[in-house]
């Protein structure tokens, strides 16, 4: 059997996070939607769901245009049945993470960034399969005192933390 490895570097639009998972069943583009709508007012978003079976289809849902075409851009590239792809704006995913969780058709998050984000894709005679992801680069030491007091301001910033 042959198998080939890819890197898909993901389109993540300008002030937009991405969350990558695997999911099963055809609701799970209906679901994801209003997970993400009724947990954060004034969100963006768009979603895709790539389907395994049947027509083999990418389902998309959103609020937005422009992250609806992004995110079914993306699950296209990334060609791996069962997989999702959300692309938001005026929200971090650290405020989704654990209501998409709650999903029952979600499986597994593999990813929630800002960065660049490559998604490394087994492909087979059968179809592809998502083996895990680079997110961002690596790292380039140890933080100093003062990375470490930047780093509280900036969650103190965002408003995660009490002044």
């Amino acid at each position: 059997m042959e198998l080939k490895l890819d890197a898909v570097a993901m389109n993540i639009p300008a002030g937009a996070n991405l969350i990558l998972g695997r999911a099963h069943f055809i609701k799970t583009a209906e679901d994801l939607y209003e997970a993400l709508v009724n947990t954060v007012p004034g969100i963006k978003f768009g979603l895709a769901f790539s389907e395994a079976s049947g027509p083999y289809l990418v389902r998309c849902e959103g609020n937005d245009a422009p992250l609806r075409e992004a995110a079914a851009n993306n699950a296209l590239a990334i060609g791996a049945g069962h997989f999702f792809v959300i692309l938001v704006q005026n929200a971090f995913p650290i405020n989704l993470l654990s209501r998409i969780r709650e999903v029952p058709e979600v499986c597994e998050i593999v990813c929630a960034s800002a960065n660049p984000v490559q998604v490394i894709v087994a492909r087979s005679a059968q179809g592809g399969g998502v083996l895990g992801v680079i997110d961002g680069s690596s790292p380039k030491g140890v933080e100093t005192p003062g990375d470490a007091e930047e780093r509280r301001k900036l969650v103190r910033k965002f408003g995660y933390k009490l002044s």
